[in-house]
């Protein structure tokens, strides 16, 4: 894999995680509720199954 095409890679997953875990919660219309993920339960879960670098 060329280093151009890795740092694309991990800028990519970099951008999908600050995404997901800067998240807050909102409501929208007609009083539906988003939560923002769990962090550290989500972190867990992708420790189990190897789904992030440490």
């Amino acid at each position: 894999m060329s280093p151009q095409f890795l740092a694309v890679v991990e800028a990519t997953e970099e951008a999908i995680y600050n995404s997901l875990f800067m998240a807050s919660d909102f409501s929208g219309q007609k009083e539906r509720v988003m939560k923002a993920l769990p962090i550290e339960k989500t972190l867990k879960i992708m420790d189990k199954y190897k789904a992030r670098k440490k």
